[in-house]
């Protein structure tokens, strides 16, 4: 009887593997979509960074020997974006992180459709790069966040039946990957994606996180190689001196970076004071162009530090070729105010670092015989955390993006110290203070669209 049994208990097995086989092929099947994401957000993350690369070196080849030139490109560009940002693409506006966040905390998809798009994505991109031809001082690191949530969004979470996560994990998870891609920094991107889109909340998607990040990691490798964003530095700083410059910088940048925040929100909330800001919302496009002007007129006088990013000029400080100004980090801090008033596309995750630099160069005036270059990315570490408030992130971006582990520990003590101070003065941090003004200005665009849409059919 069993020798009888035996060819239907091969049978029975075979048909066994043979299902656990199609499940797993079902299955992956189903990730297929969330790879493909990936690997798009890998390839937009870099076409980006070589459109805004291409497009600051235009810039000052165009600007090179005749300064005046910019007198006439920023006011005209800044106000063409701002007019095709108004009329076409109303969610492309500022950074980008803001809108991320806003559409993760909603619940409503029509709202969140309207921040997150494909259309919205490639608008971004091209309007973020036409800033930086103009010479604003923008970066494309948090317009990167909001393309890699768009991108997520539309196409891993456009199944609505045994979706693989649910829509807050796929734009975190996008805003993830588009700090890792942007920055090669794939810790940075996680704990990014954990600390800043998931602000106080639980989060619990980290298959989706994971996979978002090695995939668009991935891409970004293969078309870029293994880089470090700010080249490899060699920080030192003896123990004597440590905790004294740890303190300074921690208490400075605290400061200076709360500050900053605190005078960003209130412009997102109140526009400009007085007279000049009822003139500002009538004539949306001549603020720009007199923003564009003021860039400018900045750049003139600083001999073209403020454009950009300032990526070219902290990495040259940190390599030894040349200390920043003293007045680098005034006169950038007002040349991402400018670009910020006007309402162009545009982030200051990549100008605040630079910010932050700026300050590090200051504050290393006081300290006469120590290395300026420690000072430099102390200053990164802690403007970033106080005007952010999110001190592990923080570190961790700047020690990928500096590929120094030399100096952990003060990294560790100066973004915490500045964190604390930041804590202390502004109760909401500053995306999701912006990402708060983002929904309600959405939902009061999307209520007028309706009421709009009534009156047509009403006729």
């Amino acid at each position: 009887m069993p020798e009888n049994d035996k060819p239907s208990s091969t049978s029975t097995r075979r048909s066994q593997r043979l299902q656990r086989l199609t499940v797993s092929l079902r299955r992956w099947e189903e990730e297929l979509p969330m790879v493909f994401a990936a690997c798009l957000v890998g390839l937009l993350s870099v076409g980006f960074a070589k459109a805004a690369e291409w497009a600051i070196e235009f810039h000052a080849a165009l600007l090179n020997g005749r300064p005046w030139i910019g007198l006439l490109l920023s006011p005209l560009g800044f106000a063409a974006i701002a007019w095709i940002t108004l009329r076409f693409f109303p969610s492309a506006t500022g950074s980008g992180i803001p809108q991320a966040i806003a559409a993760s905390l909603s619940t409503d998809g029509r709202l969140r459709r309207s921040l997150l798009s494909i259309p919205i994505a490639l608008g971004k991109i091209l309007l973020t790069t036409l800033g930086l031809l103009c010479g604003a001082s923008i970066g494309r690191e948090g317009p990167t966040v909001q393309v890699a949530s768009s991108v997520m969004y539309a196409l891993a979470g456009k199944r609505k039946r045994r979706r693989l996560a649910s829509s807050h994990a796929l734009i975190v998870a996008g805003g993830g990957a588009g700090v890792a891609a942007a920055f090669n920094t794939p810790l940075g991107g996680i704990l990014f994606a954990i600390e800043e889109m998931s602000h106080r909340r639980a989060f619990q998607a980290n298959g989706t996180l994971l996979t978002a990040v090695i995939f668009s990691g991935i891409v970004s490798l293969l078309l870029l190689g293994n880089y470090t964003y700010f080249g490899r530095t060699d920080l030192a700083m003896g123990m004597a001196d440590g905790w004294k410059v740890v303190l300074a910088m921690g208490i400075a940048c605290g400061l200076m970076g709360s500050l900053y925040a605190r005078a960003l929100i209130a412009l997102s909330h109140h526009g400009l004071p007085g007279r000049a800001g009822q003139w500002a919302k009538r004539h949306p496009i001549y603020l720009a162009a007199a923003c564009g002007l003021g860039t400018a007129v900045l750049g003139w006088v600083t001999g073209g530090d403020i454009y950009g990013t300032g990526y070219q000029q902290v990495k040259s400080a940190l390599e030894g070729e040349g200390m920043l100004p003293w007045y680098f980090f005034l006169a950038k801090m007002a040349a991402i105010t400018l670009a910020f008033v006007s309402r162009i596309p545009g982030g200051v995750f990549a100008p605040a670092l630079a910010v932050g630099a700026g300050l590090g160069s200051l504050v290393a005036m006081g300290f006469p015989g120590l290395a300026p270059n420690v000072f430099l990315v102390l200053g990164m570490v802690g403007f970033l955390s106080a005007l952010t408030q999110t001190p592990i992130t923080a570190f961790v971006i700047v020690m990928e993006m500096t590929a120094n582990h030399e100096v952990l520990l003060p990294l560790m003590a100066t973004s915490l110290i500045a964190f604390a101070l930041s804590r202390t003065l502004i109760r909401t941090p500053l995306y999701h203070a912006l990402a708060r003004d983002t929904l309600r200005s959405a939902s009061e665009r999307l209520k007028q669209q309706k009421l709009v849409h009534q009156d047509t059919l009403g006729n």
